[in-house]
């Protein structure tokens, strides 16, 4: 896809996107032009085809490309210098471009159209690009009336890419969620109207801390209190196992009471004796 640069600068580069675009003095054109030397309805340029042509329009002056006038429908190609009158508009294919401008080894972001129009072009962005409807803006969807005419913004900042939202009326989505801004990252996706719109860019490496999914995660562990020693009952073995389990079974005999000793008992009875036959033989 085409832009028209003016080579004075006096405004941002135009896209060719519209199928016809008409230049000259009148405030009726496509791109009213104030310029000594250049008619009321001077020339045009059409899309047919996939090709974009100029012809004139029966100006006074005429119209050059790369200074030879044009007699009929020329088809315009990057490098083409338009002249009408002084002016002079130079047209560039901005992927050819942002190519070019690349330096080696810096960072390399584009934007691939997956869906709406322009789908399947793919755009550089090497410095600040304007993003909607309107014909000044570097990204020009004319023809998506779901989006605002200057919907976004895309830049560059320490090499990384951004995007900011110039206040639309439908947002911006960066992966399914609605961001006002965003740093964004290779392959993410965001959809603004019906254009959807891939970020192919280097992975980047940036100051937050990646989580390794397949690292050993190694963790503190946790105090916990000893345990309390149990007493320990100390168990004889017995010699013969047969002895053993009998010993285990038979009835537990009780133990004799004590009582008085034998030989305490007999005295006591015999002094008992005597006193009875003393008492009889009275």
């Amino acid at each position: 896809m085409l832009k028209l640069h003016f080579k004075d600068a006096r405004q941002a580069p135009i896209w060719l996107t519209e199928e016809r675009l008409t230049l000259g003095q009148d405030p009726r054109n496509t791109l009213p032009l104030a310029d000594a030397g250049i008619s009321a309805f001077h020339a045009e340029i059409r899309q047919e085809k996939g090709l974009c042509l100029i012809s004139d329009c029966g100006s006074q002056t005429g119209t050059y490309v790369n200074e030879e006038r044009v007699s009929s429908r020329y088809q315009l190609r990057s490098g083409d210098v338009i002249r009408l009158g002084s002016l002079q508009l130079e047209v560039f294919d901005p992927i050819k471009v942002g190519n070019q401008a690349l330096q080696p080894g810096a960072a390399q972001w584009f934007l691939f159209v997956l869906q709406g129009e322009h789908e399947g072009s793919k755009y550089p962005v090497t410095a600040s690009l304007t993003f909607g409807r309107s014909t000044q803006c570097e990204l020009c969807f004319a023809n998506d009336h779901e989006l605002s005419r200057r919907h976004c913004e895309f830049f560059l900042k320490d090499g990384l890419l951004h995007m900011k939202d110039l206040g639309s009326a439908n947002g911006v989505l960066v992966n399914q969620a609605k961001v006002a801004t965003a740093r964004l990252q290779a392959g993410d996706q965001l959809k603004m109207g019906s254009v959807s719109l891939l970020v192919i860019g280097p992975k980047v490496q940036v100051a937050e801390q990646a989580v390794n999914e397949d690292a050993t995660v190694f963790m503190q562990a946790v105090k916990l209190p000893r345990p309390v020693a149990k007493p320990q009952v100390s168990q004889v073995a017995a010699a013969n196992p047969a002895r053993a389990q009998t010993a285990a079974t038979a009835p537990v005999q009780p133990a004799p009471a004590r009582g008085i000793p034998l030989g305490l008992t007999g005295a006591v009875l015999l002094v008992v004796f005597a006193v009875a036959f003393w008492l009889l033989s009275r």
